[in-house]
């Protein structure tokens, strides 16, 4: 049984100013919810549908029937279990190693797969700007698939942390040089724009290095890569020599 209370907080979570105000998140499905079950997240409590989370105290898990689940989850088709977490303290940013910069990233999709990507090529830190959605979103929490515990994220004000990094900076651009016909090195900051205007104008006037990934169709007329597409691209790029 979940509590009318407990039904509005939770829904709640949905909004990032109450995610804000009660440094609460919520995540769903089996999978996701044990990577943040093993990591250094900590629970605040679990609701499930199954006889299952057996290393979970009983204090902090709840058997629910699958009509509560519906009223708590934000899936159209809820899983079997949801759980809400606290949201730590920001870390402090890792400068060292690859790390990929996200100017105004909207698509909670797009950030989840990033993060994922991040974990597979084994990039440790993640910068936001402050307009990029927000890590906690429960979509974006859902497409890490766990990936949210072992990347780093932290939100800047990008152009700033930009200008005093000692790192090389690197931009995506339509115009930029091929990026297969360059040495790359294995520090420094990628920059990701927006999904639909790209690279800001201000960071822009910052950046030193501009890559591009060419187009090899005969009519050349896809106009962009999907950010997270192009991020997969370009991390593999990086880290191919050390294969």
């Amino acid at each position: 049984m979940v509590s009318k209370n407990q039904i509005k907080l939770i829904t709640s979570l949905q909004q990032k100013k109450y995610r804000i105000n009660n440094q609460l998140f919520f995540a769903e499905g089996v999978k996701v919810i044990q990577e943040l079950l093993q990591s250094n997240f900590e629970l605040e409590h679990l609701y499930t549908t199954q006889f299952d989370f057996e290393e979970v105290p009983a204090a902090k898990k709840s058997l629910i029937h699958e009509n509560d689940l519906k009223k708590i989850s934000a899936l159209a088709t809820p899983n079997s279990c949801l759980a809400v977490f606290k949201i730590p303290q920001q870390k402090e940013i890792s400068n060292s190693g690859l790390i990929i910069a996200l100017d105004d990233i909207r698509d909670p999709g797009n950030l989840g797969t990033i993060l994922r990507l991040c974990d597979w090529f084994g990039i440790k830190q993640v910068v936001c700007s402050k307009e990029t959605v927000d890590i906690y979103n429960p979509k974006v929490v859902q497409a890490t698939m766990g990936s949210i515990t072992r990347v780093n994220v932290s939100y800047v004000d990008l152009a700033e942390y930009i200008t005093q990094t000692q790192l090389p900076v690197f931009g995506t651009f339509m115009d930029g040089e091929n990026i297969y016909k360059n040495i790359l090195p294995q520090e420094g900051i990628i920059i990701m724009g927006n999904e639909a205007n790209g690279i800001s104008e201000e960071i822009e006037k910052i950046i030193k290095n501009r890559l591009s990934i060419p187009r090899f169709g005969d009519l050349q007329k896809t106009e962009s890569l999907n950010v997270a597409t192009a991020t997969a691209i370009i991390l593999s790029e990086f880290k191919r020599n050390l294969a």
